[in-house]
């Protein structure tokens, strides 16, 4: 249990995470330079532990070891011990974690590293057990050494420390040279080969167990398979994403206008059946995203269902009803009852057979664990820490059909039984407690949602997700930008903004700026990103080599400046920022943009040829680049009933390389080329311009014929 006794340095902070650590018996430091100035005087190493709220293995190791008073001692006699949240500080943890995983060949969180005075890493790992098992040595002994070796051999640890180092800056620094964009549409061919290879067609996803959902690569292929129709990158995406819907990743128990739904962190079996519990916004905005295409080029109603369902989810439980901005996570743990004292992995969600029966009554409950696969022992197949004994994960492998033909019903009996019985089961998960909710609200996730809710609004037309994005935009833009227009600041939390933003800030927030301009033109979100764009440019990119740093040389406490590449559960700044600036300079004719834009791929383009498939944000931006420039320009009254069936034409189909522009007064800051349009506004009927390559067409006022253009073009 918590000490409440105790009482460190970590109670002024505002990070979730961070405040679970406040009543340790460890003497805990946040990043800063009172801990530095300790270590230096003390001449003691720096023990750091990064995590984030919503980490299960970073509550076992605080319940274990951080709680502890033995270990709480060893740590405050001879370390300077520092607490970090991975969320609020990236452009960290990417370097750590880097050490990490060049020095034992894997990474994770908690993450645990000793480093000099001087913040330099010598030893690490991630999760370290209190005594030794899992062949990881346990941890009060693992401090006694590393303390013992300190004082008795300190200048050989500075020299280990020093060349660990000079080999992360040479690595994070290093390219190949390349003189000029030499990439052809081959590099998706290879990068489409490599994920059909990995694609497992029994039960989707590219490779084994653990499964994540990795967004990026989905939505590369759907790309990929629209641009060159092939059909194996199409059907390996889709089923993917009807699979994971009909796991147990996909939380089953989901009340429109209530809450409920939207995704887990990923699987931990190929089956997509047992989650890791936790729910991330990140994952849930692009999972959205992502699903709204799959409806675009297929119309199945399945896959526009799931991104309603995210979207119920994420407006229902992870918004801030004040501010309109969008909370980070929720846990993977939690209490089994009100009565219980120890918290275990989806106690939220799971069900025995026994309560759904109770809870549904016998007719209903053998149709429902028929249709979602409850069973009287439990249906994990997998329970490595016998944590879902006589659970059962909700899962659908069964069609309404299928239901109604084994009892002998309708389907919309079917139907009706089921509706019901999710409205029941939910109406009784929500007596449980909750999981901890982590509800710091962070800029870049913030993004990444609020393009989702875009698309949705444009997709399938409902009012709600353009409020609720243009709220959240709002509200980032009057509280987490400096009053120029130009700073973003990374994280908001009880009426604090704080932190420099980083590069993933400003390229989902800029991201969203743009989609959020092209479904409702309103030129303020377009002028705001071309202010922050060229904020970008003076705080992250690399004027000399091109591409952008993860946090601007501002931040001197970072040993180190990266740029990040990989699209991994995340898309990266850098793939994000290519197409922002792509767009952009489309949209502004801009020529310093285009370089931007140019100069980041020219920088990336060894990687890309070498690995495409560790990039497909990245490929995205460059089909962009490589493709037609098209553009839809409309004049006219925003409210007019012709310029919004006009509008609506655009969002009918899958379009991945359109940009969208509005001749106004407002827009023309941000390209002179829309005056010439002006006048057509003032002649009161709405048109549509299409132009492809800078060769416009005729203007058009027929929505029929303006969707007939797009038809016969190639995009």
């Amino acid at each position: 249990m918590t000490h409440s006794k105790y009482t460190n340095k970590l109670k002024d902070e505002k990070s979730p995470y961070l405040l679970q650590h406040a009543h340790n018996p460890v003497d805990w430091f946040p990043w800063g330079d009172e801990a530095f100035q300790k270590a230096e005087q003390e001449n003691k190493p720096i023990f750091l532990s990064i995590g984030y709220s919503t980490c299960h293995w970073c509550h076992v190791m605080e319940h274990e070891s951080f709680e502890n008073e033995k270990t709480a001692e060893i740590l405050n006699r001879s370390f300077v011990s520092i607490k970090l949240d991975r969320e609020e500080r990236p452009d960290l943890d990417r370097v750590y974690m880097s050490y990490i995983q060049a020095s034992t060949g894997s990474g994770g969180w908690p993450m645990s590293v000793w480093l000099t005075p001087e913040r330099k890493p010598f030893f690490g790992g991630t999760y370290f057990p209190p005594n030794d098992r899992y062949g990881r040595p346990g941890f009060n002994s693992l401090l006694k050494k590393i303390a013992e070796s300190w004082s008795r051999d300190e200048s050989n640890i500075r020299s280990v420390a020093d060349r660990a180092t000079a080999q992360l800056l040479k690595f994070a620094t290093q390219i190949a040279s390349s003189d000029s964009i030499n990439l052809t549409p081959e590099v998706f061919e290879k990068a489409a080969k490599q994920f059909i290879s990995q694609f497992d067609g029994e039960w989707g996803g590219y490779g084994g167990a653990p499964k994540f959902p990795r967004p990026s690569v989905l939505n590369f292929m759907l790309n990929y398979a629209h641009t060159t129709g092939d059909m194996n990158a199409l059907n390996s995406a889709l089923f993917t994403l009807k699979k994971m819907a009909e796991g147990g990743m996909h939380d089953l128990i989901s009340v429109q206008g209530k809450g409920g739904g939207g995704f887990a962190r990923y699987s931990t079996d190929k089956f997509w059946h047992v989650p890791h519990f936790e729910k991330m916004l990140y994952d849930n905005a692009q999972l959205a995203s992502t699903y709204l295409d799959a409806f675009l080029l297929t119309k199945e109603e399945q896959f526009k269902s799931v991104a309603e369902d995210i979207f119920n989810y994420v407006l229902c439980d992870m918004r801030d009803s004040v501010t309109g901005g969008f909370y980070s996570a929720e846990d993977a743990d939690s209490l089994p009852s009100h009565d219980s004292s120890h918290k275990t992995e989806g106690a939220f969600y799971v069900w025995e057979q026994d309560e759904i029966d109770q809870i549904l009554g016998e007719k209903n409950s053998e149709i429902f664990s028929y249709v979602f696969g409850v069973k009287p022992s439990g249906n994990a197949p997998s329970d490595p820490h016998n944590e879902f004994v006589l659970k059962n994960i909700l899962i659908r492998r069964v069609s309404d059909e299928e239901a109604a033909k084994r009892f002998s019903l309708t389907i919309d009996e079917i139907k009706s039984i089921l509706l019901h019985s999710i409205e029941r089961l939910y109406s009784e998960r929500l007596k449980r407690p909750k999981p901890h909710l982590d509800d710091k609200i962070l800029t870049s996730w913030n993004g990444l949602m609020i393009s989702a809710l875009a698309k949705g609004f444009a997709v399938l037309g409902k009012e709600e997700y353009k409020n609720a994005a243009t709220k959240a935009a709002d509200f980032i833009l009057s509280k987490m930008v400096d009053e120029n227009q130009k700073n973003l600041k990374r994280r908001y939390r009880e009426g604090e903004s704080a932190i420099n933003g980083m590069a993933d800030d400003y390229s989902n927030f800029i991201q969203a700026l743009l989609d959020l301009y092209e479904v409702t033109f309103d030129a303020r979100y377009f002028l705001s990103a071309i202010s922050l764009s060229e904020s970008m440019i003076n705080l992250f990119y690399d004027n000399e080599l091109g591409g952008f740093f993860n946090s601007s040389s501002e931040n001197t406490d970072v040993l180190f400046h990266l740029k990040e590449d990989h699209d991994g559960a995340e898309p990266s700044p850098n793939s994000v920022a290519i197409l922002n600036f792509l767009r952009l300079s489309s949209m502004t004719d801009r020529e310093d943009f285009k370089d931007v834009a140019e100069k980041t791929i020219l920088y990336f383009t060894p990687l890309i040829q070498k690995s495409p498939s560790y990039i497909p944000q990245m490929l995205i931006a460059l089909q962009f680049h490589l493709s037609k420039s098209v553009q839809l320009i409309f004049t006219g009254d925003r409210k007019d009933e012709t310029f919004k069936e006009l509008h609506k034409q655009v969002f009918k189909r899958f379009l991945p390389n359109k940009i969208l522009l509005r001749a106004d007064s407002e827009s023309v800051k941000g390209y002179p080329f829309l005056k010439t349009l002006i006048d057509d506004q003032l002649k009161g009927e709405p048109r549509a311009y299409l132009c492809v390559d800078y060769a416009c067409q005729l203007p058009t006022s027929n929505p029929q014929e303006l969707n007939q253009k797009l038809q016969e073009i190639s995009i």
